[in-house]
């Protein structure tokens, strides 16, 4: 049983997107169970599905407003260069509303029903593909894993559209009486879950460069500076996460192929530019034929030596 499984990253789906295109087309290669956790959630069922194109114009046409109803960031120019900044006075209108997040994912929701039709849903669980999203419950204090077979059309695009919520940027999510919230503050790749449920060979798509030795540049003020400490923590935890899932994957004598981005993409994934997430889609085709490439150079040489 293959599982394919992508990690959170927000924006950085896009390489992961490029990616699972080549293991799909080019390697041939089909999956039984598909897990995700945020970003890693909205790409899984049009994958699963076959629609690579489609997803592949999703992400490459994806901005800021695709996404909030209520922008907590805005985008500066120096020089060349972009960056993002905190937009004071969306946020300040979220405290005047008493809200307790700084900004608002509900045209995220809208646009995940638009382009994951009832239709879609229907031709997955006829074809018996399943698809997993990683959510976490705060109330409860845990991380969930929601599988479409067990929901309705309408209940699953929530869990998907729940599993993106990068709280305190964006929304907090109530279902069943309980909070949720991104599952990546969980679990960010579910690397051991797959094999809990009965994987025996992993493709991990992991939205982080296997080695995260670099210096970041911490934000001026307390909001930027809270978007950088999210980001250190989530590294932290993935490290885990992959940690947990190689070991998960020896005791079980699972074959896990993981794939990380040769360079870091960007220190906000919460930025959304249509230029870059279609380069990064690209540089994810390239490098997952690269690695295939020197993956098989190097069977092959183990192949002559043996013989």
């Amino acid at each position: 049983m293959r599982a394919l499984v992508i990690s959170g990253g927000g924006s950085k789906g896009a390489f992961a997107g490029g990616v699972a295109q080549y293991l799909i087309e080019n390697q041939k290669r089909t999956y039984d169970i598909y897990l995700g956790t945020s970003t890693g959630s909205l790409l899984i069922p049009h994958l699963a599905n076959g629609h690579i194109q489609k997803i592949y114009d999703i992400y490459t046409n994806v901005n800021q407003r695709s996404i909030f109803s209520n922008n907590p960031f805005v985008t500066r120019k120096k020089g060349d260069k972009e960056y993002v900044a905190i937009n004071y006075i969306n946020v300040l209108w979220q405290l005047i509303k008493r809200k307790r997040t700084f900004g608002e994912s509900k045209n995220l929701r809208k646009n995940i029903r638009k382009a994951f039709s009832e239709q879609d849903f229907e031709l997955l669980k006829q074809n018996k593909r399943e698809i997993i999203v990683t959510v976490s419950n705060l109330s409860k204090n845990r991380v969930e894993y929601k599988s479409i077979f067990d929901y309705s059309y309408n209940d699953f695009c929530d869990w998907i559209w729940i599993s993106c919520n990068y709280v305190p940027f964006m929304s907090l999510a109530k279902k069943n009486g309980f909070e949720y919230a991104d599952g990546g503050l969980g679990c960010v790749i579910p690397i051991r879950e797959a094999i809990k449920r009965g994987a025996t060979e992993v493709d991990a798509i992991i939205l982080e460069t296997e080695n995260m030795d670099h210096n970041k540049v911490l934000g001026k003020n307390p909001f930027s500076l809270m978007v950088n400490l999210y980001s250190f923590v989530l590294d932290q935890l993935e490290s885990h996460d992959i940690v947990e899932g190689r070991l998960a994957a020896i005791n079980k004598d699972v074959k896990l192929n993981t794939y990380f981005t040769p360079t870091r993409l960007t220190e906000n994934s919460l930025y959304f530019n249509k230029k870059l997430m279609s380069a990064w889609w690209e540089q994810g085709i390239e490098y997952a034929e690269e690695r295939e490439r020197f993956l098989n150079k190097h069977k092959s040489k183990r192949v002559d030596l043996a013989g």
